[in-house]
């Protein structure tokens, strides 16, 4: 069945208990660049954190093994997922080996290490009325140029995270389109809302796999919803905070977001979590994906990477959120918690609302 048929009737595949999945598809090509985007920068990616914190402390050993172990899984997760249909096979060719190489390596490099060494998480772009946004909004998160308050920031965007996660991020975004079609299957026009929604990544991934859908992003940048508007054609925006939706009670049948919570203060993650209640109609779908946690019991033995990350880059809130539970979270907003799994470095909650 083609992704544009999942969209239009319900799917046989849509239930399908994970034990009766096929082997995934072999695709050596596709294993070839994922895995020579892993490996191959790895000393380049550990030269580039050691510039950063130079007295931070080397990775134990294993750490780099059982790392590549859960790549590895995701890279089968990904490839299944396309072999049975659940969206589309043009979705794992989405990388650029000369973005990367661009965005990275000859941008970036020298104003974060200044911005690092100056603790400068204040530097933001001049004109920008700052008072708009709420203050735990107003870094630069990832030590990135601008925050997310500029045009720059959201062509970077991409190209930084896909360097720091050595090209798995969009893998990694994928696993959260697999319970939005299974939970829309069936649905003629369903009406989908991906909050802080960013640079439309994301909601472009929805869209080539949900094309009946009805879209909707919610961001608080409007420099980075403008990038959204040219990626994802025909979906309708709204500017605004996550805490403070500007948008109608019980008119979504799905609400995702993908790494926001842990850039939230304790407070803030819960009121996001009751405006996305209010936002959902009764029995509709709630994605969440994000960092692993502390919490999650398969992360233990790579609880290095969880202390190192907010040591080297400024994630002022995260460092709590790991030990926040996600699912727990949801729960106790008043969603009944469908699943919690873990991909590589990413958290994936489903949830429905009541």
């Amino acid at each position: 069945m083609s992704p544009t048929a999942l969209s239009e009737r319900a799917s046989p595949l849509a239930s399908a208990p994970a034990r009766e999945l096929p082997p995934a598809p072999r695709r050596p090509l596709y294993r070839l660049v994922r895995r020579a985007l892993y490996h191959v920068p790895f000393l380049l990616w550990r030269t580039w954190h050691a510039l950063l914190h130079p007295e931070y402390p080397r990775a134990p050993r294993g750490v780099y093994r059982r790392m590549t172990r859960r790549f590895e899984a995701l890279l089968e997760r990904d490839l299944q997922n396309v072999a049975l249909g659940l969206y589309p096979e043009r979705l794992l060719r989405q990388f650029s080996w000369r973005d990367y190489a661009w965005g990275t390596a000859l941008t970036e490099v020298r104003p974060i290490l200044r911005r690092r060494k100056e603790n400068g998480w204040h530097q933001l772009p001049a004109g920008v009325e700052l008072e708009r946004y709420p203050r735990y909004y107003r870094r630069a998160f990832h030590w990135q140029t601008d925050g997310w308050l500029s045009e720059r920031s959201s062509r970077l965007y991409d190209l930084s995270v896909g360097f720091l996660f050595r090209g798995t991020t969009d893998a990694t975004r994928r696993q959260a389109l697999v319970p939005l079609v299974r939970a829309l299957a069936g649905q003629e026009a369903p009406r989908v809302l991906d909050v802080a929604c960013g640079n439309g990544r994301f909601l472009a991934q929805v869209q080539a796999t949900l094309p009946r859908a009805s879209l909707t992003g919610l961001d608080l940048s409007p420099f980075y919803l403008r990038h959204a508007k040219e990626r994802v054609p025909g979906a309708e925006w709204a500017e605004g905070a996550a805490e403070e939706m500007p948008l109608p009670a019980r008119s979504f049948d799905a609400v995702t977001s993908v790494y926001l919570f842990h850039e939230l203060p304790h407070e803030v993650r819960r009121k996001v979590l009751a405006e996305m209640k209010r936002v959902l109609k009764p029995g509709g779908t709630l994605v969440l994906c994000d960092s692993i946690q502390q919490t999650d019991p398969d992360t233990q033995d790579i609880a290095y990477y969880l202390d190192w990350f907010p040591a080297l880059y400024h994630e002022p809130y995260y460092a709590e959120y790991t030990r926040d539970d996600l699912g727990e979270m949801a729960s106790q907003a008043g969603f009944e918690v469908l699943s919690s799994s873990t991909h590589y470095l990413s958290k994936l909650v489903v949830a429905r609302a009541p």
